[in-house]
């Protein structure tokens, strides 16, 4: 066993596929969502799925679920590990498309993704850690920056990967930019549709509708993952590395 200083001094201390770095990201929220709500689902029921309006609901809201006691903690939890892991990919995609791309158009919307991307993981952060239960303003405006950062954020990717898909070379590419684009539309499709039973529910207090804005919501969340799970194709032949900086040699 070598020491520290050894002859191993310059090999990179972790190497890991990119492709299990992107799963590995993804699973850490998928794995604390759906935790959250089984236990919200079996052991705090009524005051998950309770609302103003007093009415039967089946299903409780993200929200509701990860602002009560053990959720809270294991959605922070998965949420901080994931947090870091995101940052990075989003800073790889920067340098992804500044080394694709010539023209200013592109290097202008590359530079508004990677914003976008920024602003998306930090208003997930806020909104994790200041739960709707203590500052609601707080937690209300996060969930607005985090939606508008990722709406923002897909669209300026699709439209960089229709550029990309236009000259590309390799199969992986094609399959990227399409599933982009689906998980893009379904997407969107899933927040207009939580938007307008969030309005129906709020206004007529109708049974079950808080459970459709529920189940879009989870839609919503799902679609986002998967889009990000994308760059599974994207950097699929590429790899996480964890090294020193090799010492300067003085002669």
């Amino acid at each position: 066993m070598l020491p520290y200083g050894g002859l191993n001094k310059d090999k990179p201390l972790l190497r890991l596929p990119f492709t299990d770095f992107a799963v590995g990201t993804v699973l850490l929220a998928l794995t604390g969502l759906l935790a959250c709500l089984a236990i919200s689902v079996l052991y705090h029921f009524e005051d998950s799925t309770y609302t103003h309006c007093q009415v039967p609901n089946y299903l409780p809201s993200i929200s509701a679920s990860i602002s009560l006691v053990p959720e809270r903690y294991i959605w922070r939890c998965c949420i901080g590990l994931h947090s870091a892991p995101r940052y990075l990919v989003a800073l790889a995609y920067f340098q992804f498309y500044r080394g694709r791309f010539a023209r200013l158009q592109e290097l202008l919307l590359s530079t508004l993704a990677l914003l976008c991307s920024l602003a998306e993981n930090t208003g997930l952060l806020l909104l994790t850690y200041v739960a709707s239960t203590e500052t609601y303003s707080v937690h209300k405006y996060s969930f607005i920056v985090f939606i508008a950062s990722s709406q923002l954020h897909m669209l300026v990717t699709c439209r960089l990967w229709h550029v990309i898909k236009r000259h590309c070379v390799h199969s992986e590419e094609v399959t990227s930019y399409r599933w982009k684009l689906r998980l893009f539309m379904f997407n969107i499709s899933c927040c207009i549709s939580a938007a307008y039973f969030f309005r129906r529910h709020n206004n007529y207090c109708e049974e079950g509708i808080y459970t459709m804005f529920a189940l879009c919501e989870y839609m919503v969340v799902l679609s986002n993952m998967a889009f990000h799970l994308t760059a599974f194709w994207d950097f699929g032949s590429k790899e996480v590395m964890v090294a020193t900086r090799p010492e300067e040699k003085h002669y």
